[in-house]
C-alpha cells in the first residue's frame, strides 16, 4: 500500500466523514422519507469540512514556516 502524505493523512478523516454524511442524508431523505432529518444531516457535510480546516490550518502554517526557516 503506497504511503499517503501527511498533510493528505491529516484531511482524509474529515473528508470520509463529511462523504458518510453527505449519503446519509441522501438516505434519510429518498430512502426513509424524513425530509426534515435528511436536510439536517445534509448541513453536516459543510460544517465537517469546515472543522477539518479549522484544525489543520494552524499545523500547515506551522509546518511552512519550519520548512522556510522563519522566525516570529
Amino acid at each position: 500500500m503506497p504511503k499517503l502524505y501527511p498533510s493528505l493523512r491529516a484531511r482524509l478523516p474529515f473528508v470520509a466523514a463529511g462523504f458518510l454524511s453527505f449519503l446519509f442524508s441522501v438516505w434519510l431523505y429518498f430512502v426513509k422519507d424524513e425530509e426534515m432529518a435528511g436536510i439536517f444531516v445534509g448541513l453536516w457535510v459543510p460544517s465537517i469540512h469546515s472543522l477539518g480546516t479549522l484544525l489543520l490550518a494552524p499545523v500547515s502554517e506551522v509546518a511552512r514556516r519550519v520548512r522556510s526557516g522563519e522566525q516570529r
